[in-house]
């Protein structure tokens, strides 16, 4: 499960991705099978957690890696570019950003 917390050790990316409610079931399953097979096992690779909005409209992945390198080398890699190709024909757009935690509340 991710932690949330303002460190500089972490490198936490954010993808969203824009779906129909036809579609939305697919892309979950086929992301479920990307980390199941995949991504979980890379080097780096930290948590992960989906999200999918009520409207079944837009799925959001919030991961965590060791360092942005580890992230760039699993989506450069032959296996992803694969899978984002399936992926891509799920989905109206996905776009994954790299972000620092700056601040946490509970």
């Amino acid at each position: 499960m991710p932690q949330i917390a303002k460190s500089t050790t972490v490198q936490t990316v954010i993808t969203t991705f824009e779906v129909t409610p036809g579609t939305c079931q697919d892309l979950l399953d086929a992301l479920q099978d990307a980390y199941a097979e995949f991504i979980s096992q890379q080097p780096g690779f930290i948590a992960a957690g989906l999200h999918v909005n009520d409207a079944h409209t837009r799925v959001a992945n919030y991961s965590q890696w060791r360092r942005r390198e580890d992230f760039m080398d699993m989506l450069r890699s032959e296996e992803m570019r694969r899978r984002n190709r399936e992926l891509n024909a799920l989905c109206r757009s996905f776009e994954p950003v790299m972000y620092d935690v700056v601040a946490t509340f509970t």
